[in-house]
């Protein structure tokens, strides 16, 4: 139990890094040049998942990059993205309130796929 609480600790370190350059992308995409909370969103997620897929593959899990989890990774945290921000759109919810609810999503339901399907049998 020591082991994943110290993987979840360094996964957190990596997702406050990820958070903060995925809100900036956000609200540049969604303040400056005006798009739907749901493109701002997933636009935003794309890059910040590329940044911290390669952190946590190499400092969290000790795992070799693999297409296969990168896509797997990309693909099921970026519809999460996109729900999250079209559920924003549609419910008008403030785009503060959409970045961090999806943040928070984010954090655990993007460590249990990483923990136990895309670096599966990796530490921790």
């Amino acid at each position: 139990m020591n082991v994943f609480r110290s993987a979840f600790f360094t996964y957190s370190l990596v997702g406050l890094a990820n958070t903060l350059l995925h809100w900036q992308i956000f609200f540049v995409l969604r303040v400056a040049v005006g798009l739907d909370q749901s493109i701002s969103n997933l636009a935003a997620f794309g890059i910040a998942a590329s940044f911290s897929y390669y952190l946590n593959a190499l400092y969290t899990f000790e795992a070799k990059l693999s297409v296969t989890g990168y896509m797997v990774f990309l693909c099921a945290m970026g519809a999460l993205s996109y729900a999250v921000g079209y559920l924003g759109d549609r419910w008008r919810l403030h785009g503060l309130l959409t970045v961090a609810v999806f943040s928070l999503l984010s954090l655990v339901f993007g460590f249990l796929l990483s923990r136990f399907v895309v670096f599966r049998g990796h530490r921790p």
